[in-house]
This record gives C-alpha cells, structure tokens and sequence, in this order.
C-alpha cells in the first residue's frame, strides 16, 4: 500500500510543478499594484495616532471644596490627580474592604465627602468626589 501512494503522488508533484511556472508571470503583475496600495492604508492608519492630544477637561484644575480639602488639599487640582490624592489617601489608611476591594469603608474624612455614607464602591466614589469640585 505504502508503494502505491508514493506512484500516485509522484505524477502529481510533477503536473503541479509545470503549472506555477506558466502562471507566475500573471501573478506577479497582479501583486505589484496591491502592494503599492498597501503603503498608503499604513500610512492613513498611523496618522490619527499622531495626532491625538489629551483631552483638556481632566487638565482643568478646580477647586476642591471644604470636605474634599481634608483629604487632597486646598489647591486647585486636575480630577486625575484628585484621584490619585484620594486612592493614594485611602491606601495609606487601610481603608479598601479586605474582602471585596471595591469596596471603600469611609473613614470620618471620606465619610463627610461621600454623603454620609460608611462604604461606597470605587466607581461610586469618582461620581460623589466629582460633586466636591468646583
């Protein structure tokens, strides 16, 4: 059984290998024009990359009030680094749920900030800081 298969493929490896070369010259003048088109869709695609500029409502500095100044400080601030201030706060005071850390147990500081309320979500926390800066 082994001899027959390698009788049958023989032929066609031989059949295969006369038709590519015949057609490699048709192929050849199809592929240059979609490679030339090739560089520009490259060349398109990287230039919105290029172009992207930080969005200037999170550089905007505001003022934090009264409550939320116990906790980040007095000075006007961007939101991004009033987050920081106030994760950065909430680490140092151990004050993430140990078992379901997106959870944020409020301590007297953070409490005043957060309504009132003693456990608020990470997601929550971001809307209810919002509220503090003007």
């Amino acid at each position: 059984m082994a001899t027959a298969k390698k009788t049958t493929a023989a032929p066609a490896k031989k059949a295969a290998a006369a038709k590519p070369a015949a057609a490699a010259k048709p192929a050849a003048k199809k592929a240059a024009p979609a490679k030339a088109a090739a560089p520009k869709a490259t060349a398109a695609a990287k230039k919105p990359a290029a172009a992207r500029k930080p969005n200037a409502a999170f550089m905007k500095e505001m003022t934090p009030s009264a409550t939320l100044a116990a906790v980040v400080g007095a000075k006007p601030l961007p939101r991004t680094e009033v987050t920081k201030k106030v994760w950065d706060y909430i680490k140092a005071q151990n004050l993430q749920d140990a078992a379901n850390r997106r959870m944020i147990n409020a301590d007297d500081k953070l409490k005043a900030v957060f309504g009132g309320k003693a456990q608020v979500s990470m997601f929550e926390m971001t809307k209810l800081i919002s509220d503090h800066l003007k």
